[in-house]
């Protein structure tokens, strides 16, 4: 194992739970100006439609895929100013 991918594996650990974090937070809000609710609704939820739940879960499934993208690059950017190797 290169020395890049070993420095990133505890950094990708800890930006995986942070980004999950913000991708949360992020999706409640937009969640909230799409539909001028709190909550989104739970597949599961009886009184919401198909396609309510099928919206939601689009959306945060964008914005989840989103932020980890965003923060698995600025760890391997950080990696690399580290240790001088990118760590994929």
């Amino acid at each position: 194992m290169r020395v890049s991918k070993a420095a990133y594996a505890p950094v990708g650990l800890a930006l995986g739970a942070v980004s999950g974090l913000i991708a949360g937070a992020a999706f409640k809000r937009v969640w909230k100006v799409v539909e001028g609710e709190g909550e989104a609704p739970s597949p599961t939820d009886e009184d919401r439609s198909w396609k309510q739940i099928l919206i939601a879960a689009a959306v945060q499934g964008a914005i989840f895929a989103v932020v980890k993208a965003a923060v698995d690059r600025s760890g391997a950017v950080a990696v690399r100013r580290v240790t001088g190797t990118w760590p994929g």
